[in-house]
């Protein structure tokens, strides 16, 4: 048992020594949790986003795969989210007459909103008895993956802990803005889109070019907006709290 044992672990060693077996595993887990969502018929409650997170952590428990090492291999496929989310000034451009319109309440809502969203989670955490290094991992878990892990690793926050902030408050702000969309009777698709992109970033921007192109034009034009603004001062109030 103990020969078997030490040449599996050989095994995953040599596997994991490659990007190649974690990049696998992410779009394995990504294809096959998309399939579930659509067997499922698209619950807003749980997207394929989240299917494909639970998929990884149950491949890496049974692999026995250390996260360390799976996070290193997966570093090639983090690096595309700075792109993809480069790709959505496309609708952006497509959709700018409706933006221009509107750009006094953009304007006005956007820092309040971006403000809100690192705030509350701070106040909760710190409530908790946190440590300094959980606030901040948990502080810009509204903005989307790319510019987020940037402003945690300068605040001396944990990627980990951050990524799971990210998938938990995509989910919920998905959940949240179409429960409360329909209980207000918002049906006007531009302040859905938007409401999804400051709250639920990249999570939230899926489901809104679910809804519409106009829904996922205004939702990329909050999570842009609300990336920009925490970068440039959510570091800041970090050094001026003494944090």
């Amino acid at each position: 048992m103990s020969d078997f044992l030490a040449s599996y672990t050989a095994l995953i060693d040599h596997l994991t020594a490659t990007p190649i077996a974690a990049i696998a595993i992410t779009l394995l887990a990504f294809f096959l949790g998309n399939a579930i969502f659509q067997k499922m018929g698209r619950p807003t409650w749980c997207p394929g986003i989240l299917i494909a997170a639970l998929i990884v952590v149950l491949i890496l428990i049974l692999l026995r795969i250390d996260y360390v090492q799976y996070q290193e291999g997966a570093r090639w496929i983090i690096l595309l989210l700075g792109p993809a989310t480069v790709a959505l000034g496309v609708p952006l451009f497509q959709q700018i007459h409706h933006i221009r319109a509107l750009w006094k309440p953009i304007l006005f809502t956007l820092p309040l909103a971006a403000i809100m969203a690192a705030l509350y989670a701070i106040l909760l955490a710190w409530l908790a008895g946190a440590p300094p290094e959980l606030l901040a991992s948990f502080a810009p878990k509204s903005v989307t993956a790319p510019i987020a892990i940037g402003i945690t690793e300068q605040l001396g926050g944990s990627i980990p802990i951050l990524m799971g902030g990210l998938l938990v408050t995509g989910v919920m702000a998905t959940l949240w803005v179409n429960l409360l969309g329909r209980w207000l009777k918002i049906e006007d698709h531009r302040i859905l889109g938007f409401a999804l992109g400051i709250n639920g970033h990249a999570i939230g921007t899926v489901r809104a070019f679910e809804i519409s192109p106009t829904a996922g034009a205004f939702a990329s034009l909050g999570m842009g907006l609300t990336g920009v603004f925490t970068a440039l001062f959510l570091p800041l109030v970090w050094i001026l709290m003494g944090m």
